[in-house]
């Protein structure tokens, strides 16, 4: 308005001077006695006339805007308003299609949380189905008495105690991820002796992988490191990687753990020999319920519900720390970092995976 009241003024006033001198110049003395009461419309005129000029880009980005709106709000997300100015209009024609960007994102996330919902679901009705059949299997056989001796016997009521540790295992490590990735999330940190922690595991350790034909190569500390940790949990998460490299490592082979430190860190690297995997199958190694391959034979190993890895990976990011893979001519690495100085988070958000 202010510039179109200036141009209106400008132009308003040369036309009075042109109008003046052509008047004294051809002697229209009649038109110049009426023109006086010429000069208020004609005002009137420019300034309606410049304002409508200047107004209309405006306008026709606030139609644009308005077009743009409905068509977001019709349910095409994927459109976006064009944004070709630096003003208010332009700022407001950013944020409706950073609005429209992150409600695509929220609606993708949505669908993708439930896909998850929806296997995790299947993937757990599979995984208790089987060991579920075989007890009801062997119950079945003892309940009607179908076993020659007493060997037989016995071996029905030790496959029947098996499969039901099975069972309780994928249990536990569902309420555990479930516990994990909860608001609730809570560590009991104390301060441990990582070295004496990590021997202790793999002493445990040793006879299992000896069994499967595994030989167990430490490079660790001889000297007392101690940290503020949740020992307990830290003790599952070193566990489940420990239990991976068993299950995944060409036999007979060697997993080799090594432990170093820095001033800001305790890191320990747990490699075995595996097959090759794919990018995406690298890229899902963290994903819950996630297994590389589900008919893969383990040797005796009892497999778990795929959530060994992504409660390690919890565990880690809950003490502050981090837990990476790296594959290099099928050597596997997991490689955790425990920092010294534990910036505990105490409550970890859902994550979508």
């Amino acid at each position: 308005m202010v510039f179109s009241f200036i141009i209106a003024i400008a132009i308003n006033n040369v036309l009075i001077l042109l109008v003046l001198r052509v008047g004294n110049e051809m002697e229209w003395n009649w038109f110049l006695s009426y023109f006086p009461y010429l000069i208020t419309p004609l005002y009137i005129v420019l300034f309606v006339f410049t304002f409508l000029v200047l107004t209309r880009p405006i306008v026709k980005d606030l139609i644009n805007l308005q077009r743009g709106l409905q068509i977001i709000s019709g349910g095409d997300l994927n459109y976006r308003v064009s944004v070709h100015r630096q003003d208010e209009l332009g700022q407001v024609a950013s944020n409706i299609n950073l609005m429209a960007e992150r409600l695509q994102q929220q609606i993708k996330k949505e669908r993708e949380l439930e896909i998850s919902k929806m296997e995790m679901i299947t993937s757990i009705s599979h995984d208790l189905r089987t060991p579920l059949t075989s007890i009801i299997g062997y119950i079945e056989l003892l309940r009607t008495n179908s076993f020659q001796n007493t060997d037989e016997y016995t071996r029905f009521v030790q496959n029947t105690f098996n499969k039901t540790m099975h069972i309780k295992k994928m249990l536990d490590d569902l309420f555990e991820y479930t516990r994990l990735t909860s608001i609730e999330s809570h560590l009991d940190l104390k301060q441990v002796d990582v070295v004496q922690l990590l021997d202790q595991l793999l002493f445990e350790f040793e006879p299992l992988a000896q069994e499967n034909g595994i030989n167990i190569v430490k490079e660790i500390e001889d000297y007392p490191i101690i940290i503020l940790i949740d020992s307990d949990k830290i003790a599952r998460a070193i566990d489940n990687l420990l239990m991976n490299a068993l299950k995944y490592s060409v036999k007979p082979g060697t997993v080799r753990i090594l432990m170093m430190t820095d001033n800001k860190q305790v890191t320990i690297e747990i490699e075995n020999k595996g097959n090759s995997l794919t990018k995406e199958q690298e890229d899902k190694l963290f994903e819950r319920f996630y297994k590389v391959d589900h008919s893969r034979n383990s040797d005796g190993i009892q497999t778990g519900a795929g959530l060994g890895l992504s409660i390690a990976r919890n565990i880690l990011e809950l003490h502050g720390g981090t837990l990476t893979f790296k594959l290099l001519n099928n050597i596997y690495k997991f490689t955790l970092t425990l920092p010294f100085e534990t910036k505990s988070i105490s409550s970890i958000q859902p994550t979508a995976q």
